[in-house]
């Protein structure tokens, strides 16, 4: 089966005037004590870096009610954005998932209702609805519009789920923008970087980055979902096994996870302090960064994850796992690049040359550097380009 539409009808949609753009997605929303709409801080600031290149925006996503706001959610800074919210939905188990049948019909009619009122569309996989929305999206709208494929685009072994996306994505005619650029690839997917940096962050990090000398002790950070896959043990096996722990001041860890409890409970077997922060504002999230040399990140799947990219904004070098699109972008001259079929993480840790300053200082400038790519001007400009163009 091959989806229907072509490039011509995608380019003839281009040349309209673009004005109104809806977004689905599964990014969790709440309710603040206030009684604001909140979201997960990352889509968000995407979301309002894109508020000046439409009229308006339509963000149909989940809205988590009874939940307590968390410190990484915020509120829209632009007016123009409207939040349609849905019921959540997925989770493990059998039951959670059967769960997802019972708002297929709700939820496209709730999409097919905001459609009729876009120019185009836009919706970020993968994620468990769209394993119906992407074929109605195809097969029942002439709308122009794309598609985010935020995780690993080549992952070995991907959930079943993912892989059906990925068909589902690779077999039509509308744009899907994802994570590096690969061999064969097909004419339809273009390569994004994950934006996460206005000019003021490019500012600000510079200051900061001018500031770090890289003399010991030196404070290392992690940032993300506390499980086994994201490499959080791997980081506390290879500090407890390293020969001089003393020239670390502190590992600084920062986010939510089914682990959280087991990794509070072991973090006194380390001999360096291990403060664990849990959820973060983008503020209190850019001081780690300020006041960390390193960002760690031995994880066994990713796409590219935003934080590398912010961390290096301030001066952070990352120590991170040679896995999707990271190895196109870090390297020996801008971090430390661990290629896991090589050996394990606790020996190319101890490997790491951490006395030659001047080759810490000149790692963590190139990749201040190599982040300039993911600027949301950039983004905004490479829409343009590709997608939204007038031409």
């Amino acid at each position: 089966m091959h989806f229907v539409g072509n490039k011509t009808r995608l380019e003839s949609h281009c040349k309209r005037i673009i004005v109104k753009l809806l977004v689905i997605s599964h990014t969790a929303h709440y309710i603040t004590p206030e009684g604001k709409i909140a979201g997960w801080g990352p889509t968000i600031a995407e979301l309002d870096s894109l508020t000046d290149t439409f009229e308006s925006i339509t963000h149909i996503a989940c809205l988590h009610k009874g939940i307590e706001s968390p410190p990484s959610a915020v509120e829209y800074k632009s007016s123009s954005v409207k939040f349609v919210p849905i019921n959540p939905f997925g989770g493990k188990g059998i039951l959670k998932k059967l769960l997802i049948l019972t708002q297929v019909f709700r939820n496209l009619k709730i999409v097919r209702k905001e459609l009729k009122e876009a120019d185009i569309f836009f919706f970020r996989a993968p994620t468990s609805i769209g394993i119906y929305m992407i074929p109605y999206l195809t097969l029942f709208s002439k709308k122009n519009g794309w598609y985010k494929y935020a995780g690993n685009w080549v992952q070995k072994n991907a959930p079943l789920s993912y892989r059906i996306q990925k068909w589902l994505l690779l077999n039509q005619s509308r744009w899907v923008t994802i994570n590096g650029k690969w061999e064969n690839q097909p004419i339809n997917c273009l390569s994004f970087e994950n934006p996460c940096l206005n000019e003021n962050n490019r500012k600000e990090g510079l200051e900061h980055l001018h500031r770090k000398k890289f003399e010991q002790p030196f404070k290392l950070c992690f940032v993300g979902e506390l499980s086994k896959e994201k490499g959080i043990y791997r980081i506390l096996d290879s500090l407890k096994q390293y020969s001089n722990p003393a020239i670390f001041s502190s590992l600084e860890i920062v986010g939510e996870g089914k682990e959280k409890i087991q990794i509070t409970r072991n973090k006194d077997l380390l001999t360096i302090p291990v403060n664990i922060h849990g959820a973060l504002s983008r503020e209190k999230l850019f001081d780690v960064y300020k006041q960390s040399d390193f960002i760690i990140l031995p994880s066994d799947s990713e796409g590219f994850p935003k934080v590398i990219a912010e961390a290096a904004n301030f001066g952070c070098i990352p120590i991170v796992s040679d896995v999707s699109a990271i190895g196109q972008y870090i390297n020996d001259t801008n971090g430390f690049l661990w290629d896991s079929n090589k050996e394990s993480f606790i020996d190319f840790f101890a490997k790491i040359d951490f006395k030659d300053t001047g080759t810490l200082k000149s790692k963590s400038l190139a990749a201040y550097d190599t982040v300039s790519a993911f600027t949301y001007s950039n983004y905004v400009a490479k829409l343009k380009k590709y997608i939204i163009s007038k031409k």
